[in-house]
């Protein structure tokens, strides 16, 4: 059985789940003032979060108040009296808990003097019970039918027997301790002030998850930095967490294991978490791992590993990862796409990949708002650039909660100023976590990455490589795989392209490097264009141009001079006196070339691609095209 079905996600988001630890179940009239009311206290005076209702209205229909407790409760524990059954309230609450049974939600009951035999045979005071309901509801038998089998059903179920021969509080301490040890053994972690679209992905992730199943089971959650990957993993963690024996949320492990000590840590966590404390007294990675995989693999788990980018920071933890209990779940987010896909073939488990979508336009907006005015819809006069925000974020969680942070209580016209100002220059936050995984790359990768994102965005991925073949001396197919690994670019169709931000990122990188050299490798922008194409300064450094000009504009280019120059891009640029080009070519794409034919000292022997689309020229017959 799948966590959650279809129609049940609607109402058992993982917000809702988390509301109540315990759902007391009782009759009022035998246990209130009595032994539900001392278990209440002790629960809830040992951090235990619990719902008793004693404070909602009776009346001949469980109120929708209630079911929504029940709901939103991990666990219920049911008092059963003997006089129980003669609630059909009790009885409508009891049904409802069993629903939410099947959906994952643990249920214990306590059978309060009286027999658990006679509860589950609906013998004595409750089977006399049964007749008088069922005299009352002639018209309506189904519904007595369900009472019985939901009462048949809840007697079946481990839990307590009071036969009021030893103390009350020790019976109700008994409880207290298995709850909190066995079905509450962990914290809940923070997952996002506004979890927009989080619900629908966790429904996803749910059916590959399959909790029920006794399988061992990994789930990978790949993405783009920024796209709610920790958030998601978060959020299935605090939906399920406390249906194994263990469980451990391990925030940030790519970092941390940059040392051996951050190693330790990790392990050190792994250890005490699910075994509930002790430490891990022994020296040296290796042996660590044996004595977890010893200790451990005895115990139905689940393990989240966030933020992973390379497969020996698992192995660091896990060893060969073949040694989890039945039922047991792995769950691990990462940028990187293939990083672990040899855990898939090495390891006797179920594997399952998830990569993470953007949000879509419904979401986006919804997320956007909530930040930037508290509701989810914007007022009319932002209409437009609720719009144009979504248009720019496309659909990265990250990117537009911070841009709703930042627009929070401001006027229109700061709206229309932040806007021009995003265009232009990344906001330092969004950079950061978007950098990330280009900080990652060798240099000849990041490189690859520049040149894909200032020139080579939508080119077909044969051409690229051909033209970076004839760049770097060496078949970069590799570089562009990884690139493709860690999402920075997509393959579409055959083409590359990557997402809006993540390309201008690879300007803003460009940008930064050429303030710390004072250098330009790449013209990207309009402004740089002129001033260093008209000069005589660092034109050999610069390798790359991409000038394309919103309307037509007469400039004196200097491209001779440029003997590092392998990639040219121009649109709109009239130079009339133009008079040579750089032989060291390997991309050309001038469009309305502003000659009648190429200058005469060009020699394109390192020529890939030619496009002059538009223009008028005549090519040398040597020249092929």
């Amino acid at each position: 059985m799948a966590l959650l079905t279809n129609k049940q996600a609607s109402s058992f988001s993982f917000t809702q789940r988390c509301r109540y630890d315990v759902f007391l179940s009782f009759r009022g009239e035998d246990t209130r003032n009595g032994f539900t009311s001392n278990l209440n206290g002790i629960l809830r005076h040992n951090g235990i979060n619990t719902f008793m209702d004693d404070k909602l209205r009776r009346g001949e229909n469980i109120s929708t108040e209630l079911l929504k407790a029940i709901e939103s409760s991990r666990i219920s524990i049911i008092v059963f009296p003997k006089n129980y059954v003669s609630s059909t309230w009790c009885l409508d609450e009891l049904v409802k808990i069993l629903e939410c049974k099947n959906n994952g939600q643990v249920v214990l009951p306590i059978f309060y003097k009286v027999n658990p035999s006679d509860v589950r045979n609906q013998n004595g005071m409750f089977g006399e019970a049964f007749t008088k309901h069922e005299d009352k509801f002639k018209d309506n038998k189904k519904k007595v039918q369900r009472w019985r089998a939901a009462l048949k059903e809840a007697s079946n179920i481990s839990g307590w027997h009071y036969k009021n021969d030893h103390s009350q509080f020790e019976f109700i301490q008994k409880v207290f301790e298995e709850i909190s040890s066995a079905k509450l053994n962990h914290t809940q972690v923070f997952v996002v002030k506004y979890p927009v679209g989080v619900d629908s992905r966790v429904e996803e992730i749910s059916w590959h998850l399959d909790i029920d199943s006794n399988d061992v089971r990994m789930l990978v959650i790949q993405g783009l930095p920024g796209i709610g990957k920790t958030t998601i993993a978060k959020a299935i963690f605090n939906l399920i967490a406390y249906r194994f024996e263990g469980s451990i949320f391990l925030e940030d492990v790519r970092e941390t294991s940059r040392t051996n000590e951050g190693i330790h840590q990790l392990q050190e966590a792994i250890y005490s978490e699910i075994l509930g404390g002790g430490n891990l007294k022994v020296h040296g990675v290796f042996k660590r791992i044996n004595v977890i995989t010893e200790i451990l693999h005895h115990k139905r788990i689940l393990l989240i590993l966030d933020d992973v980018d390379q497969l020996v920071q698992v192995e660091n933890l896990l060893g060969k990862c073949d040694w989890f209990a039945s039922g047991s779940r792995i769950i691990i987010t990462t940028r990187e796409e293939k990083v672990l896909s040899t855990l898939q073939k090495d390891c006797h488990l179920t594997y399952y990949n998830y990569r993470v979508k953007e949000l879509d336009e419904h979401e986006s907006r919804k997320l956007l708002c909530q930040h930037a005015f508290k509701r989810n819809e914007p007022p009319k006069d932002y209409l437009k650039l609720v719009e144009d925000f979504i248009y720019y974020a496309k659909g990265l969680p990250l990117v537009l909660t911070i841009i709703g942070g930042d627009l929070y209580d401001r006027n229109i016209e700061y709206w229309k100023s932040s806007l021009e100002k995003y265009k232009k220059i990344p906001n330092s936050n969004i950079q950061q976590v978007l950098k990330i995984s280009y900080d990652g790359l060798d240099q000849s990768q990041r490189d690859i990455f520049l040149d894909i994102a200032c020139h080579f965005k939508g080119f077909y991925k044969e051409v690229v490589v051909d033209i970076l073949q004839s760049s770097y001396s060496y078949d970069p197919f590799c570089d562009i795989e990884k690139l493709i690994d860690k999402g920075l670019i997509i393959v579409d169709n055959g083409k590359l392209v990557m997402h809006d931000l993540i390309q201008q990122m690879g300007f803003e990188i460009v940008r930064e490097e050429s303030e710390v050299s004072m250098k330009h490798k790449k013209l990207l922008s309009d402004e740089d264009a002129f001033e260093v194409l008209t000069g005589e300064m660092g034109l050999h450094e610069i390798r790359g141009i991409s000038l394309c000009l919103p309307q037509p504009r007469n400039m004196q280019l200097n491209l001779g001079k440029m003997k590092s120059l392998k990639y040219l891009k121009i649109r709109n640029v009239i130079c009339e006196d133009l008079k040579s080009l750089p032989n060291g070519l390997r991309f050309l794409d001038w469009s309305i070339f502003p000659l009648s034919s190429l200058p005469s000292t060009f020699e394109p022997t390192k020529l890939v691609v030619l496009n002059m689309q538009w223009s008028h020229i005549k090519l040398d017959e040597h020249f092929e095209v």
